[in-house]
């Protein structure tokens, strides 16, 4: 029998007389084999049995407290390099979880099952379609219509209705697709989670806070301004402190100055009922705006009616007056300016995409709504164009009120004045309701998303609105009226608006390409 050495015998002794010396795979395994014969051990045998393996080894090999020192050394360097290798790892992970959640993508399903919310579906196709006619018809045709003819377009003002009209059936036509995809209340930011991913949608999520909050400040002021001189009519004056902007842009438009007014307080008061109107249910909204909507077309059809009487042919010659050297004054280029400004007088219809959860029938009537009111709403512009333009001189109607102004100019029709003032005042009513109905609506969406506090997505437990998120538009709203001036809000609304239409049309090309597959009730007449 082979002599073992001091060290052997005695581990020997500790692990029994049959067994080899294995390595010991804890610190436990040796302690259990120490009680079993609790010899007096060698010292670096009690250092194995006390400190596991990595002492067990100097105990078998005879490795110096140098050694030692030297391979913990070594273990902790690659510790630390290992160490260092994970929290790189963990910060490509996290750079990419971070860059997945800005970019992801909500999938069409899970958009369609986020759209069943706690709101009451009452709104059938008129009731849809006198939304979008509400939100578009306000004072574009009552006050752009004539500084569009008299400095750029002249008689040819109904070629560039026609041409405003056509740019807006484009976006017009890619809501009704993405409307029939995804009936969601978000609009143009659910519309931009599901193709563009989660960054894009909190920004045009915000563009239309430009859109609607703004609309609806910019609408209050014009309002205000038709209250306050169908007032004076009547010997009625306000003090100018009340009825006036805080804050304007100073000479040539550059900072901004203190006009020494209070408030604008027809605008406040007027915002403070339309929110009122939104907070106590959908069908009320509805309701009212349907007959503001009935009351501003019969205002409309009655000037075009009743002035196609008093049309003069010589008033559309030249029809397209000569350029005056100037590119946009006169001419094609007049009318392609001309165009661009009327432009705006047909947004709004996209607030009808906000009441998806709400239509009874949303695939199939929100796309429709939004075709039909666009269709009325052009005929009516055109129509309006025609007579406007006919009934007296083009040069004569770079004013405030060229409805009017047309009116007074032949002594039969002035009986029309009053109706023609009341008619755009309720016309601006309808454009604040709507556009309130719309923006608490988003914001609800926001924040079923996560990108808004969950507060916003509260919905009345009577009224069956977004309660919080009409009050958070109703004072966001009242602020801008109470202080701002039109020409600084209405900037901002146009690039809210632009920034909604370019992402719903890029939303269908993208869909288009990447999920053919997908049903869509109506689609996009284009390949």
């Amino acid at each position: 029998m082979p002599q073992l050495s001091r060290h052997a015998r005695q581990l020997r002794a500790v692990l029994g007389p049959g067994g080899a010396v294995p390595r010991l795979a804890s610190r436990g395994a040796l302690e259990h084999a120490g009680a079993a014969a609790p010899l007096s051990l060698h010292p670096h045998a009690r250092r194995a049995r006390g400190d596991g393996w990595g002492n067990l080894r100097r105990a078998r090999g005879g490795c110096g407290p140098r050694d030692d020192r030297a391979a913990i050394a070594t273990a902790a360097r690659r510790r630390g390099a290992h160490s260092a290798r994970v929290a790189r790892h963990e910060r490509r992970h996290r750079a990419r979880a971070v860059s997945a959640g800005l970019f992801a993508v909500k999938a069409i399903s899970a958009a369609a099952e986020a759209g069943e919310q706690p709101l009451i579906r009452v709104l059938s196709l008129p009731s849809l379609t006198a939304f979008g006619i509400g939100s578009i018809i306000g004072t574009g045709i009552f006050v752009l219509t004539g500084t569009a003819a008299a400095n750029h377009a002249g008689p040819a003002l109904v070629v560039s209705f026609l041409l405003a009209g056509c740019a807006g059936a484009f976006a017009a036509l890619s809501y009704a697709e993405l409307a029939s995809m995804i009936p969601i209340a978000g609009s143009a930011y659910s519309y931009a989670y599901a193709t563009l991913g989660e960054l894009a949608a909190w920004f045009i999520g915000w563009n239309l806070v430009l859109e609607y909050t703004f609309s609806v400040g910019t609408v209050a002021v014009g309002w205000s301004a038709y209250v306050v001189s169908l007032l004076a009519q009547f010997g009625i004056h306000l003090p100018e402190a009340l009825i006036g902007a805080p804050i304007d842009r100073g000479p040539g438009d550059v900072g901004l100055i203190v006009t020494g007014a209070v408030l604008n307080l027809p605008a406040v008061l007027i915002v403070a009922v339309v929110a009122y109107i939104c907070y106590i249910g959908i069908r009320q909204s509805a309701a009212i705006n349907f007959a503001f909507v009935v009351l501003k077309i019969a205002v409309v059809l009655g000037f075009v009616l009743l002035g196609a009487g008093f049309v003069n042919p010589a008033n559309w010659h030249p029809f397209v007056p000569a350029n005056t050297g100037h590119f946009g004054h006169f001419g094609w280029s007049g009318v392609f300016a001309a165009a661009g400004i009327m432009f705006f007088a047909f947004i709004g219809f996209d607030t009808i995409s906000t009441c998806s959860q709400e239509a009874r029938n949303p695939r199939r009537d929100v796309p429709l709504g939004i075709v039909s009111s666009l269709a009325i709403c052009s005929v009516l512009y055109v129509a309006t164009a025609l007579v406007l333009t006919g009934m007296v001189p083009y040069s004569d109607l770079d004013v405030a009120a060229p409805v009017a102004l047309a009116i007074d100019a032949h002594a039969e029709l002035r009986w029309l004045g009053l109706p023609v003032k009341l008619g755009a005042i309720v016309a601006m009513i309808s454009v604040m309701l709507v556009m309130t109905v719309g923006q608490a609506r988003i914001f609800m969406a926001m924040a079923a998303d996560g990108l808004l506090p969950s507060w916003f997505a509260s919905v009345h437990p009577r009224f069956r609105t977004p309660a919080h998120s009409t009050v958070v538009t109703w004072v966001g709203a009242t602020l801008i009226a109470a202080l701002l001036p039109v020409r600084i809000l209405g900037e901002l609304v146009s690039i809210g608006t632009l920034c909604a239409f370019v992402t719903v049309c890029v939303g269908v090309l993208i869909l288009r390409r990447l999920r053919p597959e997908l049903p869509r009730r109506f689609r996009v007449p284009a390949p």
